[in-house]
């Protein structure tokens, strides 16, 4: 007898039959062969692991659903815009920090050739990111610059270029490590340096660094803990006097700052966080940096400092393989434009006025929110309270930030399931949880977005 004859999986609906249906054409017009196939493919193995559990084998318009919903989870987890309701500014898991407006329309027309690598002058090949590390100079001082993919890159090219096979001091309270495991220790072996740790964890004094320069030392490092800090009983020594060691000695001083900063945030009200214009003031030899976070552009490492030694690293191998894009390139000089007309960097760069807006507009927001959801959807538990936000992605850390928080539950739904239904909106709306209440932070929320928290909200029923 034939084992085969009685084998449920017989009874399957056939691909070439599922393709003949009108659905499934459609679904083809509108999302591609390929991806159909792959739904289609993915709903028969769902069956046949169902049918080893005893279950009957779905008819032709059973497996035309389920192929259907394989192909629309596919489509929910495409990289799309979504509402930041969770009051993390640079929040990692949401591309950190929103492009500018200008950056956002100068990506737009890169639907066609641009000059990359080309002086429109003469024709010939041409300086990359010529104008983005202009910028960079312009802003800051500094005598050259560069742009490399992000600042862990930044700093690993920077000790292969220059430090390979030579002592890098570090002091021990600096010796960071940030998301993902990246380590700096790790980093600086890779470079082919030899690390020389300083000091203690909490203390480290000027006489520590001296004591350590030998005949093999090629650079004293600073790195700046922008994700967390050490109070209490402590010293550190400022970036000055570590850069008058260096006289009469051929060492380096190299400076990470790590998120970095372009503008004085203590005139906004905020804590002090070292800026790349202090550091060139201070002497110190090359600067690295994020060009995201508190700068607010797209990710990248900004390298600058002496002419000589930018063209060094430039030269370096890893150079090549740590390079921008044309995207990245585009953005970022974008975003330092508007650092040239500082009256009206805060209403322009995102980043920045979410971390500045004061307390009482938000608050008005909250309220606009609040009303229109109570006249839309009664049965909804909305309240206004006063909260905090956070800067995130390695910024200012332990910095609170006073904001308003709409505090919603709906009878009968978990605040995990209320959330789950703000995630399907479009476009979703990403919110944080807390006593069983799902809370929507107004400090994060870009001009107009309030209208899709409304008509989330409106929508949700219990």
């Amino acid at each position: 007898m034939n084992k085969n004859a009685h084998d449920p999986r017989r009874n399957l609906p056939s691909v070439s039959i599922m393709l003949e249906e009108e659905r499934i054409k459609n679904l083809i017009l509108q999302h591609s062969r390929p991806l159909v196939m792959d739904a289609i493919n993915k709903s028969l193995d769902w069956f046949r692991e169902n049918l080893k559990q005893g279950d009957a084998a779905p008819d032709l318009q059973t497996a035309v659903q389920k192929t259907e919903f394989f192909l629309n989870k596919f489509e929910f987890d495409r990289l799309r815009p979504v509402v930041n309701a969770t009051g993390i500014i640079l929040h990692t898991g949401l591309g950190r920090a929103v492009l500018p407006e200008n950056a956002v329309q100068a990506l737009a027309q890169l639907n066609r050739c641009c000059n990359l690598q080309i002086d429109l002058e003469t024709g010939q090949r041409g300086k990359r990111n010529f104008m983005a590390e202009t910028l960079l100079c312009m802003l800051t001082g500094g005598e050259a610059a560069m742009l490399v993919n992000n600042n862990a890159g930044a700093t690993l090219l920077i000790l292969s270029a220059l430090c390979k096979g030579k002592e890098v001091i570090i002091s021990r309270g600096q010796l960071i490590e940030i998301g993902g495991s990246y380590r700096l220790p790790d980093c600086i072996r890779e470079s082919g340096a030899i690390m020389v740790e300083v000091g203690t964890t909490n203390k480290t004094h000027l006489r520590d660094y001296e004591d350590a320069i030998g005949e093999n030392t090629g650079a004293i490092l600073r790195c700046n803990p922008s994700n967390y800090r050490i109070v209490g009983f402590t010293e550190d020594v400022p970036l000055a006097d570590i850069v008058n060691l260096k006289k009469k000695r051929d060492i380096l001083v190299i400076d990470d700052l790590g998120c970095g900063a372009l503008v004085n945030l203590e005139k906004y009200g905020l804590p002090k966080e070292p800026t790349i214009q202090e550091s060139i003031e201070a002497g110190a030899d090359v600067i690295c940096s994020s060009g995201d976070k508190l700068i607010g552009g797209p990710q990248a490492g900004i390298i600058l400092g002496k002419k000589e030694l930018i063209q060094k690293i430039k030269k370096h191998p890893l150079a090549r393989m740590l390079r921008v894009c044309k995207m990245t390139a585009m953005a970022m000089e974008q975003t330092l434009r508007l650092f040239l007309d500082p009256e009206k960097l805060l209403s322009k760069n995102p980043t920045l006025r979410m971390l500045t807006t004061q307390p009482e507009n938000l608050r008005r927001t909250a309220m606009k929110i609040k009303r229109a959801v109570a006249k839309r959807n009664p049965s909804l538990n909305i309240s206004m309270e006063e909260g905090e936000s956070a800067t995130g992605g390695g910024s200012l850390p332990h910095v609170a930030l006073k904001t308003w928080l709409l505090a919603v539950t709906c009878p009968n739904l978990s605040a995990d399931r209320l959330c789950y239904l703000l995630r399907c909106h479009e476009p979703p709306i990403i919110a944080r949880i807390k006593d069983d209440r799902v809370l929507l932070d107004m400090r994060t929320l870009l001009k107009d977005e309030d209208k899709f928290i409304i008509s989330a909200l409106a929508l949700l029923s219990t």
